[in-house]
């Protein structure tokens, strides 16, 4: 029984230092370091409106309706999409009827929504949902489009709007990984703080 104690004593102590030091000190060192050196994206990169209002994170896709936003890309996060709780895809497959019709009307709302031709191309992302449905950005191309409508709804000059498309277009990872994207949620509150005076 001596021998059998002697035994296991090295692995419950063994386990009981690796859970602290697992489970409460790595952790919280990690957590704090992050606090430190990444505030804000420690806290999960959370977006506050002009009034100070928290409106959601610069990570996390929101759905816009009207003329006068930048819509974001499809979700097929929860039943009414971009639900942060129900991340995911539609797991259609290529050969899905139900998907092929899906984008089908999305690029004819598309079209008709940004005034083109119905020869025009239209981008991927604007009629088609990322894996997660949550996907903050939308293409260069996607606001390139869209831009007019937005201009025109807000009576703006389209240049005033490519300026703010410039400005919240995250760059691709060191210029290589990736590709650089417009963040929807951030242009379209600097869209609303430039109606209210206050870019």
């Amino acid at each position: 029984m001596k021998n059998t104690f002697s035994e296991i004593r090295p692995a419950i102590v063994s386990t009981l230092v690796l859970a602290v030091i697992c489970c409460g000190f790595y952790p919280f060192a990690v957590t704090g370091i992050a606090k430190l050196a990444f505030a804000k994206k420690a806290d999960g990169s959370l977006v506050v409106d002009q009034k100070g209002v928290l409106v959601g994170s610069s990570l996390l896709a929101q759905g816009f309706a009207g003329e006068r936003y930048f819509q974001p890309r499809p979700s097929a996060a929860g039943t009414s999409g971009y639900d942060a709780s129900s991340s995911g895809g539609s797991n259609f497959g290529p050969t899905s009827k139900k998907l092929a019709d899906a984008i089908q009307e999305r690029v004819t709302a598309y079209r008709a929504s940004n005034g083109m031709a119905t020869s025009e191309p239209v981008p991927a992302d604007a009629v088609t949902a990322s894996g997660s449905g949550l996907d903050p950005h939308i293409s260069l191309a996607n606001a390139a489009i869209q831009a007019g409508r937005v201009a025109k709804s807000r009576s703006l000059p389209i240049e005033k709007i490519q300026e703010l498309v410039a400005a919240h277009t995250d760059k691709a990872d060191f210029g290589l990984f990736g590709v650089d994207g417009v963040n929807v949620l951030q242009l379209n509150l600097a869209l609303d703080a430039l109606a209210s005076g206050n870019p």
